[in-house]
């Protein structure tokens, strides 16, 4: 797992690049790295994340999304998310965008906007 920091409106911006995260201990750990490098602000490619993250039965979007919720980081998750749809899913990302501290976004540019609204 690669971690690049950059600098957008003068904030740090962790973006994670690498291979498939394949459980919420290992998002944790990633988390933790981006915090501990100094960036609160987090972004996540769809792609990188279980199949799993997005079967909200599994709990393990839920068991991730509290991490960065406890350890007060804000979190954007880029993809195309059209493809889900379950009504629960879309509900969530829904509820998730209006409160903003995890953002489900299209592109890296909108993701770094609304990290640093």
């Amino acid at each position: 797992m690669n971690i690049e920091i950059t600098q957008h409106q003068n904030q740090s911006i962790a973006e994670v690049t690498g291979p498939p995260i394949q459980n919420p201990q290992e998002a944790l750990e990633i988390l933790i790295n981006c915090a501990y490098s100094g960036a609160e602000k987090i972004i996540i490619h769809a792609d990188q994340l279980m199949p799993d993250f997005f079967d909200l039965k599994t709990g393990i979007a839920g068991e991730i999304l509290q991490k960065v919720s406890t350890y007060q980081l804000r979190l954007a998750i880029v993809g195309d998310f059209s493809q889900y749809t379950s009504k629960s899913l879309q509900d969530f990302i829904f509820e998730s965008n209006k409160i903003g501290r995890v953002s489900f976004v299209a592109s890296v540019e909108e993701a770094k906007a609304k990290l640093c609204a």
